[in-house]
């Protein structure tokens, strides 16, 4: 069945809050994000400034969607003009990768194959075709995450590495390119495991990827692991539930990488792993989206993230 999306027009306090009630009542099944719009001239309105607060559903008749939405809003007495439609059936990651141009994240340089042999001398090149799984270089929370660990493979050694919910796979690709050493991982999703596991294959590290399919931390590899530098961009709401998890499997003075996230909700984040005995080391913001680098190591000063 076709996704079905619904957008709402508001001011931008107005969305937040549109944003969050919905957040609340929808739970994490439906993915809900706020942003900043184009001129609200172009689209017929006399706002100030306009917003949209976009959710999508796996399914559903529209007309009960928007029925829904209104009886979460109407207690707040929202006015915010709003549209529901089907999705058309197409695989809109594909059609929209299609001719991207590389991008570059630190040391490494994500491409598709029609760009493997205009790489730049001492790039990394990590080959991420289109496809169904989330991770290609160009959203920016896979980008911070490979500035990220750019940075900290220059000055740690890491003995056991998880990327947790890795999508196409580009993170854990991205650190057994780098350093020629081992790497786990893991997504909820196995389509998304095999593709991994597959463009391991393609970049010439397919011995040093070992995928698996696991929600969270429940897979005997997993489980009984100790991992000193864990690697996680998937969401909000799942990063701060894993918190304790993550935790319970780090090794002393282990490093997290964290994204997937809105700025936003980094501050929500970073508070559920400070909790669990982790601080803040550096943190990334590009187009609204953060990456957040923490650890149990001693508190050090963020500067060194520069040079």
């Amino acid at each position: 069945m076709p996704q079905i999306h619904a957008r709402l027009l508001a001011g931008p306090a107005e969305a937040e809050r549109i944003a969050a009630l919905l957040e609340a009542a929808l739970g994490e099944d439906v993915p809900v994000a706020w942003s900043e719009i184009g001129d609200p001239a172009e689209i017929g309105t006399d706002r100030d400034a306009l917003w949209a607060v976009d959710a999508y559903f796996d399914d559903g008749d529209p007309a009960e969607i928007e029925a829904r939405i209104k009886d979460i809003l109407g207690g707040d007495g929202f006015a915010a003009p709003m549209t529901v439609e089907a999705l058309a059936d197409i695989d809109w990651v594909s059609e929209s990768l299609k001719g991207l141009a590389p991008v570059v994240a630190g040391r490494f340089v994500v491409h598709g194959a029609h760009d493997r042999d205009k790489l730049p001398a001492g790039a990394i090149g990590l080959e991420i075709e289109a496809n169904q799984a989330f991770g290609t270089g160009h959203h920016p929370t896979t980008w911070g995450c490979l500035v990220a660990l750019s940075r900290l493979v220059r000055r740690r050694r890491f003995a056991a590495v998880l990327d947790l919910g890795t999508g196409s796979g580009v993170l854990a690709i991205a650190y057994a390119k780098l350093t020629g050493n081992a790497v786990l991982a893991s997504d909820i999703d196995p389509v998304s495991t095999r593709i991994a596991v597959e463009n391991a294959a393609l970049n010439g590290v397919g011995r040093k990827v070992e995928g698996v399919t696991a929600e969270g931390f429940r897979h005997p590899r997993l489980a009984a692991g100790r991992f000193d530098l864990v690697l996680a961009n998937i969401l909000a709401g799942p990063l701060k539930r894993l918190a304790p998890e993550i935790r319970a499997r780090a090794m002393p003075g282990a490093t997290v990488v964290l994204s997937g996230l809105l700025a936003s909700q980094a501050a929500e984040v970073d508070a559920a792993f400070r909790a669990q005995g982790f601080r803040r080391e550096a943190a990334f913001v590009r187009e609204g989206w953060a990456t957040l680098v923490l650890s149990l190591r001693a508190h050090r000063p963020t500067p060194w993230w520069a040079d």
